[in-house]
């Protein structure tokens, strides 16, 4: 299948060398950028780009799928991470299989519509009794066609072992270790171009042993997937790793080999200078999350900092019940209003922070062929209307607009893999109006259970 973008109005290519494009051809063949520019060839499927502006598709690399349906609830608005965790774990508990399916329809489908094409989750909730957690995530994805580094989450510390979840979703090292295997074994492809990749991360160190997180990383090792966890996120954390351990977070990771090119943390917000050293040094990589920070009263990331150590760092949205959207546009505004607030000149741009959710997600994903629009990577993007209202003059600087300006309308086409997966706002893969009242009937289950 050969497909070409005919005279695309302008591409942002986030390549090594920053190029733009103006008029030119972008042509896809089997999944692949076959070439920019003018190609003797002729194409299976052509589309107008001339009121294209054309961006390299948004990586996400935190998310909770699984939240999509407990967003905007009352009775949690003013909460702080602990207390939030915990009543929010009285509906998590009754999860299942249908649960996961649909929040991950609804969630992904929001994401690609603003031009998302590569989605991290990290599910890290098994109730007892349910069945192919992961299984339903993946087969969301191949519904809506979004690519997935799905993670295989876990918890093993409840109350009663000083942790913050209910008995009913915690399980035992062994059960986690076998299911984790189990995942891997059954969708883990780590081929170029795949559509499906699988992470394993036990949730945080104030809901996981030291036991779970060793034997996370051994297994991870042995089938070189990458390693994930939430990281000072908030100073209750590290209060909780201070009076359990005697260290403080990321020593304590790094005292049980939880560093280096394959793992990624979420948030990052609480390190001193000695430690973002050390992660520079190790290589290891962090997942910002700025409007689930700021919802949480969690803090704000030292985004300067990081970026002159080299850090790589990746947007992330978050779980939808702290964000509560799944729009990584608008995490790109959010999170170039919040470092402008906080460090000034020394603050991303917003062309940084585009780079960041495109092929600084990519590299947090440990991924070579998604994240820049180039030939031989994978024809994954999205395409804004140049003549849209609102970009009037705002089009003078494609590579900042998403962060000096922001933009607020689905994309006008995306492309997975060189497939249309969103035409003109509207989802191609999916009946929305079928999916959003199936979608609410588990909803109103869900919150009636609890």
């Amino acid at each position: 299948m050969l497909t070409c973008l005919k005279q695309v109005h302008t591409i942002v290519s986030c390549d090594e060398t920053d190029r733009v494009y103006h008029d030119t051809d972008l042509w896809f063949r089997d999944g692949v950028i076959a070439k920019i520019g003018e190609a003797p060839w002729n194409a299976d499927c052509v589309y107008d780009g001339s009121d294209w502006i054309v961006y390299p598709g948004l990586v996400n690399t935190h998310h909770h799928l699984y939240q999509y349906f407990t967003r905007n609830l009352a009775s949690v608005q003013n909460y702080e991470l602990f207390d939030w965790l915990k009543a929010l774990y009285e509906i998590w508990k009754n999860l299942n299989d249908e649960t996961v399916f649909f929040s991950s329809l609804c969630g992904m489908g929001e994401l690609m519509r603003y031009g998302c094409t590569t989605c991290f989750d990290h599910h890290y909730v098994f109730p007892k009794g349910s069945n192919d957690l992961i299984g339903a995530q993946v087969q969301a994805a191949k519904q809506i066609g979004i690519r997935l580094h799905a993670s295989r989450g876990s918890m093993d510390l409840s109350k009663k072992d000083g942790g913050l979840p209910p008995d009913s979703v915690v399980q035992t090292v062994d059960q986690i270790m076998q299911d984790s295997e189990s995942v891997i074994e059954t969708y883990h492809d780590d081929a170029p171009l795949s559509m499906c990749r699988i992470v394993l991360a036990p949730c945080s160190p104030f809901s996981v042993s030291k036991e779970l997180l060793t034997e996370s990383a051994k297994l991870a090792r042995k089938h070189r997937v990458q390693l994930h966890t939430h990281l000072c996120e908030t100073k209750d954390e590290e209060q909780y790793t201070l009076s359990r351990y005697g260290m403080r977070p990321f020593a304590y990771m790094e005292s049980i080999e939880w560093t280096g090119p394959d793992v990624f943390y979420a948030h990052g917000i609480h390190f001193n200078d000695e430690e973002l050293d050390r992660i520079a040094q190790t290589g290891t990589k962090i997942a910002h999350c700025p409007c689930s920070n700021m919802k949480l009263s969690s803090g704000v990331m030292r985004i300067a900092d990081m970026m002159e150590r080299n850090i790589p760092i990746g947007l992330g949205v978050d779980g939808s019940a702290s964000n509560d959207a799944s729009n990584l546009m608008e995490e790109i505004r959010s999170a170039y209003l919040l470092h402008r607030l906080a460090w000034g000149r020394r603050a991303p741009s917003g062309y940084d922070l585009l780079k960041m959710a495109t092929v600084g997600g990519a590299k947090v994903l440990g991924r070579d062929d998604i994240g820049s629009i180039a030939e031989g990577k994978a024809a994954d993007c999205f395409a804004i209307r140049q003549s849209a209202m609102e970009l009037v003059c705002a089009d003078t600087d494609p590579m900042n607009l998403f962060g000096t300006v922001g933009y607020h309308r689905s994309c006008a086409i995306v492309f997975v893999n060189g497939v249309c997966t969103v035409k003109d706002g509207n989802l191609t893969g999916i009946d929305e109006a079928e999916i959003a009242q199936r979608a609410r009937k588990e909803v109103n289950r869900l919150l009636a259970d609890s």
